[in-house]
């Protein structure tokens, strides 16, 4: 089957939060807690089991957007603030098929849709390639708060 063919991009329900946080989580030991900080990883798992998290999603306050296959999540894009990214993750076996990227694009559409006129992300290392492929430029350099690197973007939104 062709992976790149059969995914469905939408918002993800109250249900599959948990769903979403795990693939987060899952994701982010693979390709990013290699280089951060045990405090860094330590952070980042806090941040995914945050009650305040799920309850702002709960309350329509932190957007959260999925891409599935036959059902099964494996992408999960979360913005905060209406115009921050503050997670992008795909499942490793469903990387380099465009999936991020259309995840990216819907928030995008949704966005302008509702008068943003830009999207922030602090990108991790791992992640700074794709996001300057997508138009996003670096604000300032890498940074290390909390343990967890990296590098605030920032991308206009054309009319």
């Amino acid at each position: 089957m062709d992976k790149r063919t059969f995914y469905e991009i939408r918002p993800i329900y109250k249900n599959e939060w948990e769903d979403a946080m795990q693939l987060a989580w899952d994701t982010f030991l693979v390709f990013e807690a290699p280089d951060y900080s045990v405090k860094g990883v330590y952070n980042f798992k806090s941040f995914v089991r945050d009650p305040l998290l799920k309850k702002m999603f709960t309350y329509g306050e932190y957007i959260a957007i999925g891409a599935f296959l036959d059902n099964r999540m494996v992408g999960i894009l979360g913005v905060r603030n209406t115009n921050h990214v503050s997670l992008l993750f795909v499942d490793q076996e469903f990387h380099r098929l465009g999936i991020a990227s259309a995840l990216m694009r819907r928030y995008f559409r949704d966005a302008k849709h509702d008068g943003i006129t830009y999207v922030t992300v602090n990108s991790s290392p791992y992640a700074v390639e794709f996001y300057h492929k997508i138009g996003f430029k670096n604000v300032k350099d890498e940074i290390e708060k909390d343990g967890i690197r990296f590098t605030p973007m920032r991308k206009e939104l054309a009319g």
